[in-house]
C-alpha cells in the first residue's frame, strides 16, 4: 500500500511538473522578459535602443571579422559582441541577423589579400596581432570590425569595435571597448535605417574655416544628417532649417545683424557649436622665424557669450601634456636631422569625467588654445568637457611664442594652473544677448518674432577653432584625416569629440546617452596573487573535494534512515 501511494504521488508530481513548464511556455509567448543580475547592468539594454530595434522594418544583416585564433583578450570581445548582438535579435523580433567571419581562412594568398582590401575599402581598419610560433614572431592581421548592412546590402556602415586609447592599458581598451559596444551597434543600425537626415550648417561669412579644411568632418556627419555651408546675411530666418549651426574659426569680427540672426536662432531652440580662437596664432607665422607675437583677435563674440555663462580669455595656454612637432635639431652631412619635440602650445586634453560626448574619448588636440571662465547666468548648467592637465600655465596677450622653449627643460615650478576650461557644454534657458537693448518697433514686429528669455537648448563651446580642422596633405587634394598626426602617427578623439557633441545636441532619441555607461574592471592583483598562490591551489583542489565527500556521506545517511526500515 505505500508503495502505491508513493508511486501514485511519483506521478502526480510529474505531470503536475509537466503541467507548470507548458504553463510557463504559453505564457512566454505573450509576455517578454529578461532579468539582469549584474551590478552594472552590463546586459540591459537602454530605453532608446529597444526603441530603435523594435521600430526595424527589415532585416538588419551584421557581419562580424572577428572569428579565428585569437589570445583570451580578443576572445572575450568577440563572445561580448556576440552576447551583445543576441540581445538586439531578442528586442528586434528576428529582423537583426549576423554571423562571424574569419578574414583569414581562406588558404589562397591572393584571395585573403582581395578580401583584406575589400574590407579596408568597405572602412574596416585592419589590426596586426604580433604572436609567436614555435620560437618565431609571426603577424597576423585581424579585422576588429563589424559591417551593418539593410535592405539587400544597399546601405552599409562598418564599426570598429576595437577601441584604442594613448594612454590606455590594453586591458582597458578592451574594457572601453566592450562598454562601447551597445552604442556602436546601435549607432549603426541607425544610420543604415535612418530616412530622413536632419540638416546642420557650417556658417560662413566671417572668415571661417573653409571646405578643405572641414572636409573629413563634413564627410564624417554627413553619415547622419544633411550638411550645407550658410550664410547668414543678416536674414532674421536664414538659419530656421538647420538642428544645429557650426561655427568653425572665423578670423573677422562678426556684425551686428549676424549675431542677432544667431541668437534669436538659438533663443527658439537652435544648437550651436563654436570652435573660436581668441589669440591670433598659427604655425604658419614660424614658417622661417623662432618667433612670433599673439595678440588679441577681436570677434565680437564677447558679450554674447558672456550672456550666455562662458568668457573665453585673451591667453594661452602651454600644457606638459601636448603633442610634439618635428623640429631641426642639427645637421649629418648634408642632412638636417629632424626631431620631434614636445610643443606646449599643443596641448592634449583627456577627459576624465563620464559624460556621454567624452566617456572613452581619446585624447583631444588643441593648438594655440585658449582658457575658459565659466560666469553667471541663470538657469543654465555648464559643463567643462576638455580641460587641460595639472601641470599647465596660462600666458595673457601678448604673448612671444618661440620655438626655443622645446630646447630648454620646462621649469614645473611655473606650470601651476591645473585644469584650465578648453570646452565647456551650456544647457538650459538663455536669455537673449538683445534683451532691453532693442527698439521696440524691432521687439513687437511679428516677422522678427523676437524672444528675449529662450526656450531650453545646448550649446558647445571649445577655445580653439583647429579642434575642427583636418590638415591637408602634401600632395595636392589630399586630406589627411581629421585629428590624424602625420608625425607621430597618431589619431586623436578630435573626429570622435565632434561626432559625439553633435549627436549629443541633434539627437532627441537619447541615444547618445548609452555611451555612459560603464562596466567595471576587475582585474586580479598580480602581487597578491603571486604572494598567496599556494593558499589559493590548496584551497581550489581540496574544498570541492570535501565537499563532494561530504555531501555523498550526507546522503548516504539520508538514504539509510529512509529506507534502512523497509
Amino acid at each position: 500500500m505505500k508503495k502505491r501511494s508513493s508511486r501514485r504521488q511519483d506521478i502526480l508530481q510529474l505531470f503536475l511538473s509537466l503541467g507548470i513548464v507548458v504553463f510557463m511556455n504559453i505564457i512566454s509567448t505573450f509576455v517578454f522578459t529578461r532579468f539582469d543580475l549584474t551590478s552594472e547592468k552590463r546586459y540591459t539594454l537602454s530605453p532608446a535602443t529597444k526603441d530603435l530595434l523594435k521600430k526595424l522594418d527589415d532585416v538588419v544583416y551584421v557581419r562580424i571579422y572577428l572569428d579565428g585564433e585569437f589570445p583570451a583578450a580578443f576572445k572575450r570581445l568577440r563572445n561580448s559582441a556576440k552576447e551583445m548582438l543576441d540581445e538586439f535579435r531578442a528586442y528586434s523580433g528576428d529582423n537583426l541577423q549576423y554571423e562571424f567571419i574569419n578574414p583569414n581562412a581562406n588558404p589562397d594568398a591572393k584571395e585573403r589579400d582581395k578580401l583584406h582590401q575589400q574590407l579596408m575599402e568597405d572602412g574596416l581598419h585592419p589590426t596586426d596581432l604580433n604572436s609567436s610560433d614555435k620560437g618565431s614572431k609571426v603577424v597576423q592581421r585581424i579585422f576588429p570590425a563589424a559591417l551593418f548592412t539593410y535592405k539587400s546590402n544597399t546601405r552599409k556602415f562598418p564599426v570598429q569595435i576595437l577601441q584604442t586609447r594613448i594612454i590606455a592599458t590594453p586591458e582597458e581598451m578592451l574594457n572601453n571597448s566592450i562598454e562601447a559596444l551597445e552604442y556602436q551597434f546601435a549607432k549603426a543600425i541607425k544610420q543604415v535605417t535612418i530616412n530622413t537626415k536632419p540638416k546642420i550648417a557650417f556658417i560662413e561669412g566671417h572668415g571661417e574655416l573653409d571646405t578643405i579644411a572641414t572636409y573629413d568632418i563634413t564627410r564624417n556627419l554627413e553619415d547622419f544628417y544633411t550638411v550645407e555651408r550658410k550664410t547668414i546675411n543678416g536674414k532674421v530666418n536664414s538659419l530656421r532649417e538647420y538642428k544645429a549651426i557650426i561655427i568653425a574659426k572665423p578670423d573677422t569680427a562678426m556684425d551686428e545683424r549676424d549675431k542677432f540672426v544667431i541668437d534669436q536662432y538659438i533663443m527658439k531652440g537652435g544648437k550651436v557649436l563654436w570652435f573660436l580662437d581668441r589669440m591670433h596664432a598659427t604655425m604658419d607665422s614660424l614658417n622661417g622665424k623662432p618667433k612670433t607675437l599673439s595678440i588679441d583677435l577681436n570677434l565680437n563674440l564677447e558679450d554674447m557669450l558672456f550672456r550666455y555663462g562662458v568668457k573665453i580669455n585673451p591667453s594661452l595656454i602651454q600644457d606638459i601634456s601636448c603633442a610634439p612637432i618635428p623640429i631641426i635639431t642639427g645637421r649629418i652631412g648634408t642632412r638636417d636631422k629632424t626631431e620631434m619635440l614636445p610643443w606646449y602650445y599643443f596641448p592634449l586634453s583627456f577627459p576624465v569625467i563620464n559624460h556621454p560626448i567624452v566617456n572613452n574619448l581619446n585624447g583631444v588636440k588643441f593648438e594655440f588654445a585658449s582658457t575658459i571662465d565659466t560666469v553667471k547666468a541663470v538657469g543654465i548648467t555648464k559643463t567643462v568637457l576638455l580641460a587641460s592637465s595639472e601641470f599647465s600655465k596660462v600666458l595673457f596677450t601678448p604673448v612671444l611664442i618661440s620655438l626655443n622653449i622645446m630646447r630648454q627643460k620646462p621649469d614645473m615650478k611655473q606650470y601651476t594652473d591645473r585644469y584650465k576650461p578648453l570646452a565647456v557644454l551650456l544647457e538650459g534657458e538663455f536669455t537673449s544677448n538683445y534683451r532691453n537693448r532693442i527698439p521696440n518697433t524691432i521687439a513687437t514686429d511679428s516677422a522678427i518674432d523676437f524672444k528675449a528669455k529662450g526656450v531650453a537648448t545646448k550649446m558647445l563651446v571649445v577655445s580653439d577653432g583647429d579642434v575642427v580642422r583636418n590638415h591637408v596633405g602634401k600632395q595636392k587634394g589630399s586630406i589627411i584625416p581629421l585629428g590624424y598626426d602625420v608625425g607621430t602617427k597618431q589619431t586623436y578623439g578630435n573626429r570622435d569629440f565632434i561626432l559625439n557633441a553633435v549627436d549629443f545636441l541633434c539627437d532627441d532619441s537619447g541615444l547618445i546617452t548609452v555611451r555612459s555607461k560603464e562596466l567595471k574592471l576587475r582585474l586580479l592583483d598580480k602581487n597578491k596573487a603571486d604572494a598567496e598562490r599556494i593558499k589559493w591551489q590548496l584551497i581550489n583542489l581540496i574544498l570541492p573535494s570535501l565537499f563532494i565527500i561530504f555531501f555523498g556521506v550526507i546522503r548516504n545517511y539520508m538514504r539509510r534512515r529512509k529506507y534502512g526500515r523497509v
